[in-house]
């Protein structure tokens, strides 16, 4: 009985050990990881690269943290391994830009000087009629994500004096200046045309209360241009990785757009099943 009474305390303690090294592990994967940040100064550029390019992955959703950048990476692989291919030359085309042109190195190095290059090169993609792995596309992916670094360099000690950021507008001003250059009938460049205003379509269907549930984190995935329900999910685990408050906001925001999507004009309703 004695040696029996004093193997579970020592079971116990092992339990307890695991369970902090499991936390002390998970907390040191959220926020901003500044540690994993001081870790890679001294360590080789490519692998630096890295770690700034993830955190302008993750910079696409207001996120700091190269581990989220990872995990959302891996989400738009899932979903089309074009699009992810798209998305990283832009990254990197823009990233590579800013260093090129000697951006501050702060900024460089948490990511902001990418994300705007990723959300040119993912709409570039999404919005091309010419279907998946048409390489014609990749010139005007890595000369948008170039541009958007010297724009952003531009806007950043205008907007200053305000005390605006730049934000996305780099990428609003690339892509609407693409779009507005090419068109449906361009022979290299095709896009989706517009809908005319008057001509939606009708939307007189019924939405179950499982499509409205999975619209909420289908809204997340969207930021970037992602429509499938897994990698959205994994999108959503880990902005929460980052923040669980930024997670939950981003969540409501969601709901609240998909609910009020379903309470607006036209015969829409909501069927529980």
């Amino acid at each position: 009985m004695w040696v029996e009474d004093k193997a579970k305390p020592e079971s116990n303690r092992r339990t307890v050990g695991m369970r902090q090294h499991f936390v002390n592990g998970l907390v040191y994967c959220t926020g901003d990881m500044m540690h994993f940040s001081q870790y890679m100064e001294d360590k080789a550029f490519i692998f630096q690269l890295f770690e700034w390019s993830m955190r302008g992955v993750a910079r696409v959703i207001l996120a700091n943290n190269p581990l989220s950048g990872v995990l959302i990476l891996g989400a738009l692989v899932w979903a089309s391994p074009w699009q992810a291919l798209l998305g990283t030359l832009g990254l990197l085309t823009s990233t590579l830009t800013a260093v090129i042109i000697g951006q501050d190195s702060e900024e460089v190095s948490g990511g902001l000087h990418g994300f705007n290059g990723m959300l040119v090169s993912l709409l570039m993609g999404v919005c091309s009629s010419a279907g998946d792995w048409y390489w014609w596309l990749l010139l005007p992916v890595f000369l948008g994500g170039a541009t958007s670094t010297f724009l952003y360099s531009g806007l950043a000690p205008l907007l200053d004096k305000w005390d605006l950021p730049v934000a996305v507008f780099p990428f609003n001003m690339v892509i609407l200046l693409y779009l507005a250059c090419t068109g449906s009938s361009n022979p290299y460049y095709p896009h989706h045309p517009a809908t005319p205003l008057g001509e939606l379509e009708s939307n007189a269907s019924q939405l179950s209360l499982t499509q409205l549930l999975q619209g909420v984190p289908l809204g997340v995935g969207q930021i970037y241009a992602c429509e499938d329900l897994g990698p959205s999910v994994l999108i959503l685990g880990a902005t929460l990785l980052y923040s669980p408050l930024l997670g939950s906001h981003a969540l409501l925001g969601s709901g609240a757009g998909t609910l009020i999507y379903c309470q607006g004009p036209g015969p829409r309703s909501v069927q529980k099943i």
